[in-house]
This record gives C-alpha cells, sequence and structure tokens, in this order.
C-alpha cells in the first residue's frame, strides 16, 4: 500500500514556504468548532458512567430510528431502522461492506478520479479496482461499466458529491447505474458523505422508494463533514439487514461498535441542529462557489474542471510536470498545501484538488493571488 496521501502532503507541510502564511486547502477535514450546543450536550452526557460501555454492535437505538427518519425525510422514502447499521466513520462503513461483499481476486469498479482510501482498502484485500473514465463533466459512464463487468466483478462505487471532483451525479445518472448492477447482480455502494452541499433541494436519488432498493444499494454517509465532528467517528450503512449481518462479524473483530460517546452526539445533531446544519451548510457552498468563480475570473492558468461539496478540481497549465511535483512546488515556493491529482488514481496527474472547508474568503483571495504569480 502507498502512504496516505494526506501523510504525504503532512511532508510538503513541514517544507512550506516560511515566510508566507500557509493556505491549507489539503484535507476535507472541517476544523470549523461543532455547534456550541452539541458540546455542551456531550459534556454533559460524558459524566454518566454508561458512556464508557459497549453499545449494541448495530448502533444505539435512538440513533439508527433517528437515521431512518432522516433517509426518510430527505429521500422522500420509507427507511427503516433495521436496515441501518451505525459504523466507526464512513471509512469503515466502506472497508466493512467492501469484506462482506468480495473475497481476494475479485473486482469492483470505481470511477475516475477516486476516492483514495477506497482504492486502497480494495488493494490491501486483494481486490481489482476496475477504473472507468470521467466523461467531460467528470461523470461515469453506465455503459462503459456495463462493458467492464467480468465474472468476477462484486460491486459498482459511486461518491456524490464526489471527492475529490465535487461533481453532483444527476439522479437518472445514479438510476441507471442502479439499474446495471440490479440486471448484473451487483452491489452498487453510494458514498454521499456530502449530500448537504449540493446545490438542490430536490433527493439526489430514488433508489429508497424502490420496494427492493436493499437487495443492491448500500448507502454509506458520515457525520464529520455535515456535522463538523470528525474526531467522534461516526458514519453510517444502510442496506438489507441480512448484509448488516455479515458486516457486523467482521466488526465484532475490528472496533467491536462504534464510540458509545460518539452515537450519542450524532443523535443529539438529528434531534436539534438542524438549523446550525444550514447554516454550515450555507457557509461551506458559499466558500466553493466564491473559490470557483475568482479562480475563473482571474485566469491564472489553473483551469477549474469541476467543483461543489468541499473541492474545486483544478488543471495545472504544466504539462510537463507530474501533479505531485506541482503540488510540492506551491507548498515549498508560494504556501499553498493541496492534493495532487496523482493521488486520486491514474489519468490524474494533470489535475489537483482543492478542498474549502477551512479558509475563509480573504484566505480564497490570497490563494487566487499567489497562484496568479505563477502563471
Amino acid at each position: 500500500m502507498i502512504d496516505s496521501p494526506i501523510t504525504q502532503v503532512g511532508r510538503w507541510k513541514e517544507a512550506a514556504a516560511p515566510h508566507l502564511p500557509l493556505i491549507d486547502v489539503s484535507q476535507a477535514a472541517p476544523t470549523y468548532p461543532p455547534a456550541r450546543e452539541l458540546r455542551d450536550h456531550i459534556a454533559a452526557v460524558a459524566q454518566s458512567v454508561a458512556t464508557a460501555t459497549y453499545t449494541d454492535q448495530q448502533g444505539i437505538l435512538p440513533l439508527r430510528e433517528g437515521l431512518a427518519r432522516s433517509l426518510t425525510v430527505d429521500y422522500d422514502a420509507p427507511v427503516a431502522a433495521e436496515s441501518v447499521a451505525v459504523t466507526a466513520g464512513c471509512n469503515q462503513a466502506f472497508c466493512l461492506a467492501m469484506m462482506a461483499l468480495t473475497e481476494p481476486g475479485d473486482e469492483v469498479l470505481l470511477p475516475l478520479p477516486s476516492y483514495f482510501n477506497h482504492d486502497m482498502w480494495l488493494r490491501s484485500q486483494d481486490v481489482a479496482p476496475v477504473y472507468l473514465e470521467p466523461g467531460p463533466d467528470m461523470t461515469p459512464d453506465p455503459a462503459e461499466a456495463a462493458a467492464a463487468i467480468t465474472d468476477r466483478t462484486r460491486a459498482i462505487v459511486l461518491v456524490t458529491p464526489n471527492n475529490p471532483t465535487g461533481a453532483v451525479y444527476p439522479p437518472a445518472l445514479i438510476e441507471s447505474f442502479f439499474e446495471l448492477a440490479r440486471r448484473r447482480g451487483l452491489a452498487l455502494v453510494i458514498d454521499e458523505t456530502y449530500r448537504e452541499f449540493r446545490d438542490d433541494s430536490e433527493p439526489p436519488h430514488t433508489l429508497f422508494s424502490r420496494p427492493d432498493w436493499s437487495d443492491t444499494l448500500i448507502h454509506l454517509y458520515s457525520f464529520s463533514k455535515a456535522y463538523c465532528m470528525a474526531g467522534y467517528r461516526i458514519g453510517c450503512m444502510a442496506t438489507n439487514p441480512g448484509l448488516l449481518r455479515e458486516t457486523l462479524k467482521i466488526a465484532d473483530c475490528v472496533a467491536l461498535c462504534p464510540s458509545h460517546i460518539g452515537q450519542l452526539a450524532a443523535t443529539f445533531c438529528l434531534e436539534h441542529l438542524d438549523d446550525w446544519k444550514r447554516e454550515y451548510r450555507r457557509t461551506v457552498r458559499d466558500r466553493v462557489a466564491y473559490a470557483a468563480r475568482r479562480l475563473r475570473e482571474a485566469k491564472t492558468g489553473f483551469q477549474v474542471v469541476s467543483s461543489g461539496g468541499y473541492f474545486v478540481y483544478l488543471r495545472h497549465p504544466f504539462t510537463d510536470r507530474s501533479s505531485a511535483s506541482v503540488g510540492r512546488s506551491l507548498a515549498e515556493d508560494h504556501g499553498i498545501l493541496c492534493l495532487a491529482g496523482s493521488m486520486f488514481g491514474p489519468g490524474q496527474d494533470r489535475y489537483l484538488r482543492l478542498a474549502f472547508a477551512n479558509v475563509d474568503l480573504p484566505a480564497i483571495d490570497e490563494l487566487v493571488t499567489r497562484l496568479g504569480r505563477i502563471g
């Protein structure tokens, strides 16, 4: 396995330009503080000795019921608590699902550019990622996916809004992939960690309204982004109870159950923080939209390919240099810390990913100014 891209970029940070304040747009981990109400609530409940105990492996019932209600509202379709499991972050949800679905030598379809942790985990399990090339709008083609399926294919993975591009997959595209997966007997795994940061208030897709959705769909989600509680390590998976049972067998040998306090925090979020989440969502969307607009208008030579979620995906102007070389130079010479496109799969060497969870508008202006001096 490779070193985590975040670890690699951490080394660039150590060598970053000492004469410039660092503009860190590398990691999609918000440093924006969680809601004060949440912090006060956790400070109070932490006094209970019960928070030091294990919970049910599938998650505490109030949280699973809250997640089921949230999915029912957000997707305008009924989802039951028995179809939901709580995990120690969304990355664990993905890992458990893949271990339950695959064995060494199997294949999983991954659209490019792909979230590096997904790729890393599959390779660690001796499961081959089969890449799907992106179209001009940075979305995958179901026809290409159909042609890539073999007798070893076990799943198709989608991330929408996408990490790293920010591209939002249209409902019709998602439904086409669902139909393909259903016809071919595959799982469709959709990571929707950034769903709150879409521009559209309509449901991201209509899959949950299908009576047989759980036979094909594995829905993944994280509390880390929308509620700024990455350190609490709470994610979830929604699918059929039979598959959930298989994932819990694996979880028993890993973390056994998610953090008790983290689950109480997530429950509080679902019950009390809708207004806070809407305001934070507006803040992030405004930052990303502002960054994309400023980068387009400034004509720095760095071209905006797509944007959304936390991200702007840029094509850098240096045809004779790798994205890692460009990224390292941006850190060392210009005080800009971002991720190289090559960290997100083959064919991405002309790109850079910028994440705007932790920078304000003046910092975005300064970033554009520094990029302009390079071009």
